[in-house]
């Protein structure tokens, strides 16, 4: 890792569920770990999917992010190797569900994320964190941490509700809390062409965020769907699909700026 590049954190979010925010965070995470770089995927959704989704077994851990943001463990003890090279995993296990209402008394609760990770700044490459499908303080601790955020936006109808009051939530946390902050990325997922909706998503998209919309775009597909039961990001359970060479892909996108 060159010492000018400092480590990128990418909150991966949308507070719609069911968009592919945690199959990008997993596929995208393996796709860089594969072309070499050092990728961290912190798991702060409390069904601990992106966790499961590499591999690892969150049962088997005494400690966890909700440990990190609560008790402050210092990030590097919960930081688990995966099967794969590369790639590690901060797990979530399901006290998280329990953290928002245990944060509200805690001082600079909407720090705790970006403090812990300080701590490993330099060790990786990259770090994705997938938040919750809500706007409330786990999202914000990740929104603080960031440097950028990921947006997935599933080519359905109503794909674009809800990403007003996202943009209001990053305004807030940039104007409070993290001033570089911005949605730097957004990413079509279940993208069909066959589709005319699919297509008026997607233009609709581009009209609101010509600058961040990549240019890769995520196809539907069965394979995508299965991988996560077999404890293994795309890349790995098929390399040949579709949607991993999308992910691949977009890795590329994501890698040369």
């Amino acid at each position: 890792m060159s010492e000018s590049k400092p480590t990128k954190i990418y909150a991966v979010a949308n507070q719609k569920g069911g968009v592919g925010k945690t199959t990008t965070t997993i596929s995208l995470s393996a796709a860089l770990a594969q072309m070499g770089f050092r990728v961290l995927v912190v798991d702060l959704d409390p069904q601990g999917n992106a966790t499961t989704g590499v591999g690892v077994d969150a049962r088997k851990f005494e400690r966890s992010m909700y440990d990190v943001l609560l008790n402050d463990v210092p990030l590097v003890d919960v930081v688990e190797p995966t099967g794969f090279s590369n790639l590690f995993v901060a797990p979530a296990t399901l006290d998280l569900a329990a953290v928002e209402q245990e944060l509200t008394a805690v001082i600079s609760r909407e720090l705790r994320l970006k403090r812990a990770l300080e701590s490993v700044d330099g060790d990786f490459d990259y770090v994705f964190i997938d938040c919750p499908p809500s706007l409330g303080l786990i999202t914000i601790n990740a929104f603080a941490a960031a440097t950028d955020i990921m947006v997935p936006v599933q080519c359905e109808f109503y794909a674009l509700e809800g990403l007003t009051q996202l943009q209001r939530i990053v305004d807030l946390v940039q104007k409070n809390l993290n001033a570089t902050l911005r949605i730097s990325k957004v990413v079509l997922t279940m993208y069909d062409p066959r589709n005319t909706l699919t297509l008026d998503v997607a233009k609709e998209v581009r009209r609101h965020f010509p600058e961040e919309l990549c240019s890769t775009v995520i196809p539907r597909t069965v394979r995508l769907a299965e991988a996560p039961s077999f404890g293994q990001p795309i890349t790995a359970f098929d390399p040949a699909s579709k949607g991993a060479k999308a992910y691949v892909a977009l890795a590329e996108e994501i890698s040369n700026g």
